[in-house]
């Protein structure tokens, strides 16, 4: 991905993040590192509200609830699932994958999908910002970036 080169200093720019509590380990960091890039790109702390919820699954209706209050230019959703020995990884992989999507197809405002999926702690710990990068700043970055292209059209 480009990096994203603009900075937002508008003062109606709000961003929200929807952090779940599960595997919190990984979740706390993922926050870290999007709120870090946020501010990086000029998005003021105090514009930033973060919003926590049990686990993934309930990301999606938290994040419908905040897009429907009509207070943000942009939602961020971030989690973690780690795959265990029941299909209840799968199910919940794919129902808040379309969650997501299904409040991006309403096309009122962009959100974000920064749900890590992996096979165990190891692979979630490397990708919130052990190894190979962050996904939650990566979560961000796309979230700028769809930012500016919805007040471009």
């Amino acid at each position: 991905m480009n990096e994203f080169s603009g900075k937002f200093d508008q003062q109606d720019l709000r961003i929200a993040i929807v952090v779940a509590d599960f595997n919190s380990t990984v979740t706390r960091q993922l926050k870290e590192g999007a709120v870090a890039t946020l501010e990086k790109f000029g998005v003021p702390t105090g514009q930033i509200d973060v919003y926590h919820v049990p686990g993934a699954f309930e990301i999606p209706f938290a994040a419908k609830k905040l897009m429907d209050s009509e207070r943000f230019a942009g939602i961020m959703t971030l989690g973690a699932v780690i795959k265990g020995d029941t299909d209840h990884y799968n199910l919940i992989c794919q129902n808040v994958t379309r969650g997501i999507m299904d409040l991006n197809l309403q096309g009122k405002l962009p959100v974000t999908f920064g749900i890590l999926t992996t096979d165990n702690i190891e692979q979630a710990m490397q990708r919130a910002g052990l190894k190979m990068g962050n996904e939650g700043a990566s979560t961000a970055q796309s979230l700028l970036e769809m930012i500016s292209l919805v007040r471009s059209l």
